[in-house]
């Protein structure tokens, strides 16, 4: 590892088919911070366990969730790219976390309260005890910075105070890691029929959501049907008007665009031309992440080799960590 880089860290839960507001929100800034940041990307399986229980979708997802990396321009040879599950050592220290942190900050979770509601019939501990784990897979490699979205703004925050906790009882021992959200309107993708909540790949109204590897007529179809308003004039305004300001968001966020540079562009413009050609700019961008996707998802065995590798090198710093907090702790 270059210790004149700073560590960065970040995950996505293979719960489902990856969405342009995954991509958007994290994966699309992941290549470009190859140069600056020695880079960690899990593929956050254990997490996913808390609400998929598909065993054999869980396997083709992680591995779809790789392909996806890789077709974003995640370079194996610059970044460290595993499987959560693979490095026992998340495991081990999620205990030790758990016993650093208090049930009411638990209990003051945004998401867990949330998720309570979704999965109604299934509030299992996992969901409870989530963020430790996170803080776990987030200090265990001692990282410096997290790519987050502002939903798991809290949870880092929670990181942040077990690794202060930890450290005022044991001496300095962990980095206490910074957030990076790449800006305040990518880092959020809401759901196309309801503006209000972000979209999410295990939503049931799949028209709500755009997939990575949605097809041409599909993106069409589900833009067409989003919600905008009446007034058919384009700026962005997410209080007033939620729909036509997540369409622009898309629409930037996928151009490297400044938002109020694409207001500008789009000022007489109607909201059905608009659509379209929002609509032909997301085909365009699928249609090459999911060329590279299939090229990668029929070599099995490259697949296999870039996670061995990954899990070898993630477990290299990850036992460093474990034996120092064992020898702090007289285990």
């Amino acid at each position: 590892m270059n210790l004149l880089k700073p560590i960065l860290f970040s995950a996505v839960q293979p719960s489902g088919t990856l969405t342009i507001g995954n991509y958007i929100g994290s994966i699309l800034h992941w290549s470009s911070m190859q140069t600056t940041h020695h880079c960690i990307y899990s593929i956050a399986d254990l997490h996913a366990l808390t609400v998929f229980k598909n065993i054999s979708s869980l396997q083709q997802s992680k591995l779809d969730t790789l392909c996806f990396y890789l077709s974003a321009g995640i370079n194996p040879k610059q970044s460290i790219i595993f499987l959560q599950s693979q490095v026992h050592q998340h495991c081990q220290l999620n205990w030790i976390l758990n016993c650093y942190t208090y049930f009411g900050e638990l209990k003051r979770m945004v998401q867990f309260k949330q998720k309570s509601k979704i999965y109604a019939k299934n509030i299992n501990s996992g969901l409870f005890n989530y963020p430790i784990l996170m803080s776990s897979d987030i200090l265990l490699y001692q990282s410096n910075v997290v790519l987050i979205g502002k939903d798991q703004k809290q949870h880092l925050e929670l990181a942040r105070n077990i690794a202060h906790r930890f450290n005022f009882l044991h001496g300095k021992f962990f980095n206490i890691p910074d957030s990076y959200i790449p800006n305040k309107y990518s880092c959020k993708i809401m759901a196309l029929l309801n503006p209000t909540i972000k979209m999410s790949k295990t939503d049931v109204n799949h028209n709500n959501v755009i997939f990575l590897l949605d097809n041409k007529k599909s993106v069409f179809n589900k833009i067409n049907k989003s919600v905008t308003d009446s007034e058919n004039k384009i700026f962005y305004n997410s209080d007033t008007k939620p729909g036509i300001s997540n369409l622009l968001n898309i629409y930037a966020s996928l151009k490297r665009q400044n938002i109020h540079e694409v207001e500008k562009i789009f000022k007489k413009t109607s909201y059905k031309d608009f659509k379209y050609l929002l609509a032909c700019m997301i085909s365009n961008k699928l249609s090459v992440l999911q060329e590279k996707f299939h090229y990668f998802r029929n070599n099995l065995p490259y697949l296999k080799n870039i996670l061995d590798y990954g899990a070898y090198q993630a477990k290299k710093i990850a036992q460093k960590t474990i034996e120092n907090i064992y020898n702090l702790l007289g285990l």
